[in-house]
């Protein structure tokens, strides 16, 4: 029998265009076993029960929204919404921090690159060349992008570089950076830089940033969204801020699962960015949330900031001990119901979720034409007490399009794209789901139940709360269905599972006051329909 042709992952192309030389061995696109025997031999972590590997990213364990920055040159100057989310570095200040980043990566020993898809579309795909000096965080890319076909390796040209040194401090004088921390995209040159910080989210939250100032320029309506479609191909969007239950929500057994975070709607369809999922852990189980469970004791997954119990090597998925974000990256093939193509139709049904622990929400409502456009640019949830220091109360957090920190035009674009498609597709339902508290804020009353907001949700995306009574909540507006199977119909009255009728009162006009104040940064941008259909006052 002949021997196999070798197998080429090297492309053609080499690293020039990323204006690299290194001294060091070059690992081309190397598949998860060889990726996490790497990440061990070179001590990056370890490997918990059942093979997922484990890393912590200690001192950063979240993004740095701060420390990221835009380069402000003359192609997307006019673009940009400039300001704390996009916060301005200069060309000069850039090209000496890639310079000096190069000369890093250059100089190590070993690096790894991964070349990736960013779009399950291929119309509007972007071809990605990550190169990282860390096995594990080339391991959590190859998770979390779509991997091409090894016949699509030798000839890969990338079309966006991201240039990642966590252990390159950043010098605030010398790179026009803040800290050490430096997340830095030049959008002309197609390049982003990442140094200063070992959190993986970065690498992955970087290219949803792009995505969000390219799409729109095709007609794409970028979303930070999950998806997931019904048997009878009715696809579902659920927005959400994290923690919100956008992962928990949308990895429905008795649906196929597009995607968990980012996606873009266009003339087609929607379409997944991503090949994997990035969810919290967090007192995770595996009787409330199974599937995402199941891909945690999974070879391939990369958990992040978890704590092992030291004689088992068990996850502790109840322990803060590192961080109350702890992370599973893992592909969306470990979820069984997903969708190999990741796209699906134009949204039949679109799903706002929100936390709210003043607990005065309906836990379920359909939203108007405008009061989808007022809750979209408001993007609600709230913290809770004690989540950090000094917080004694809930805290309303109002981030526009639910995803502000990710957004490169001004939030109204996004909004007005949005409502053109509601306009186009008259038959997409729109609704706002509380999955916060009820019966008192945080503190006093409880979280809604799980199987609550599962049957709300079933009985939206079936088309059974069509025909169900509904109420108009006098505070909000909103439209709140009394009947729903599966669900107490005194959990649907709001006001009701409070004690005390004007405690419940006082909280609500307290909530709906933070939403008339939030609305009005937006001054004249935002018409006066859609402003009309917020909360009463």
């Amino acid at each position: 029998m002949p021997a196999a042709s070798p197998i080429t992952r090297e492309s053609s192309n080499g690293l020039s265009a990323q204006g690299l030389s290194p001294k060091g061995t070059l690992q081309w696109n190397l598949v998860a076993p060889e990726l996490v025997q790497a990440a061990i031999r070179k001590g990056e972590g370890q490997l918990a029960d059942m093979g997922p590997f484990c890393a912590v990213t200690s001192p950063h364990t979240g993004r740095s929204p701060k420390d990221k920055f835009v380069v402000e040159d003359a192609a997307s100057a006019a673009d940009v919404d400039w300001g704390a989310v996009n916060q301005k570095i200069s060309e000069a200040h850039y090209e000496t921090l890639l310079s000096d980043v190069r000369a890093y990566l250059n100089g190590l020993d070993e690096l790894f690159v991964q070349d990736l898809y960013c779009g399950a579309d291929p119309k509007y795909r972007l071809s990605c060349r990550y190169v990282t000096p860390n096995a594990w965080h080339a391991s959590f890319v190859r998770n979390m992008f779509i991997r091409p076909g090894v016949s699509e390796l030798a000839s890969f040209a990338p079309n966006f570089s991201i240039l990642h040194a966590p252990e390159f401090p950043a010098d605030p004088a010398r790179h026009g950076t803040r800290t050490s921390t430096a997340i830095v995209l030049n959008l002309a040159k197609r390049t982003i830089i990442i140094a200063g910080t070992r959190y993986a989210g970065e690498l992955k939250k970087a290219m949803f940033t792009v995505m969000n100032y390219l799409l729109p320029k095709q007609g794409v309506l970028s979303m930070h969204c999950s998806a997931n479609i019904g048997k009878d191909g009715d696809t579902a969007l659920f927005f959400g801020l994290s923690g919100t239950g956008k992962t928990t929500l949308s990895a429905d057994p008795e649906r196929g699962l597009i995607g968990d975070d980012e996606h873009g709607w266009s003339d087609d369809g929607v379409f997944n960015f991503e090949g994997g999922c990035y969810a919290k852990v967090i007192n995770l189980s595996a009787e409330a949330e199974p599937d995402i469970y199941a891909t945690t004791q999974m070879f391939g997954t990369i958990l992040e900031n978890v704590e092992l119990d030291a004689g088992t090597r068990k996850v502790m998925f109840e322990s803060q001990k590192i961080t109350e974000n702890t992370r599973a990256s893992y592909p969306l093939h470990y979820i069984k119901n997903h969708v190999p193509s990741g796209r699906g139709g134009h949204p039949k049904n679109v799903v706002f979720l929100t936390a709210d622990a003043f607990g005065v929400l309906p836990p379920i409502a359909k939203l108007s034409r405008d009061q989808a456009m007022y809750y979209f640019l408001s993007g609600y949830t709230a913290k809770v007490a004690g989540t950090e220091r000094g917080v004694t109360e809930p805290q309303a957090t109002f981030s526009a399009c639910f995803g502000a920190v990710f957004l490169v035009w001004h939030p109204t674009k996004y909004a007005e794209m949005l409502g053109q498609l509601l306009d186009l597709h008259k038959d997409a339902n729109v609704w706002l789901v509380n999955t916060g508290w009820s019966g008192g804020p945080y503190g006093v009353g409880s979280r809604m139940k799980i199987g609550y907001t599962r049957a709300m949700v079933r009985a939206a995306l079936n088309g059974s709360l069509a025909k169900a009574p509904v109420k108009t909540d006098p505070v909000f507006g909103l439209s709140v269905p009394q009947d729903i199977a599966g669900v107490p119909a005194a959990v649907l009255d709001a006001r009701g599972t409070w004690k005390d009728g004007a405690a419940y009162d006082a909280q609500a006009q307290k909530l709906a006051g933070m939403f008339r104040e939030n609305i009005k940064k937006f001054g004249a941008a935002v018409n006066e329909k859609i402003v009309a259909a917020g909360p009463r006052g």
